[in-house]
């Protein structure tokens, strides 16, 4: 598989290069959809409190990551090493095994509490869409840190 970026798929980018290379584009939607999902779910009072408060660990626990493995690749701190690749492939998987689970979770929620605050579930429609979008983000980036991997 030909890269269509600047840089080759067998190298880690560093500064601003992030914002041109697959699959390291995905970084600032992931933070903005994950932000979004915090944003939302936070912004409601939804019983059962422990589905919500998994949403809640895995939306702040990934927008946290996200934030540090950015800033990581933004100062050069892999130093182009596989075992930097391995890590990014690693995580983003776990990323979006994680925001899978708190994307069903969080559907099961809305679907069942339908009947309550018309504005309420209007919000949490939105969470879980934004949620599923964030799911889709880290799995896309899965797959293209795997090639990357690969390819190193």
């Amino acid at each position: 598989m030909a890269a269509t970026t600047a840089e080759p798929m067998g190298s880690l980018p560093s500064r601003l290069e992030i914002c041109t290379t697959a699959p390291d584009i995905f970084y600032l939607p992931e933070l903005v959809f994950g932000g979004l999902v915090w944003i939302l779910v936070a912004s409601t009072h939804v019983l059962p409190n422990n589905p919500l408060g998994w949403v809640m660990f895995v939306s702040v626990f990934c927008f946290v990551m996200t934030f540090l493995w950015m800033i990581i690749f933004i100062a050069g701190g892999h130093k182009n090493s596989s075992g930097w690749a391995a890590a990014d492939f690693a995580y983003h998987g776990l990323a979006a095994f994680f925001y899978l689970s708190a994307s069903v979770a969080l559907a099961y929620i809305t679907l069942r509490n339908k009947s309550g605050d018309l504005k309420t579930y209007r919000i949490d429609i939105a969470a879980v869409v934004f949620s599923y979008v964030a799911t889709l983000l880290y799995f896309i980036h899965t797959i293209l840190s795997a090639i990357r991997w690969k390819n190193f």
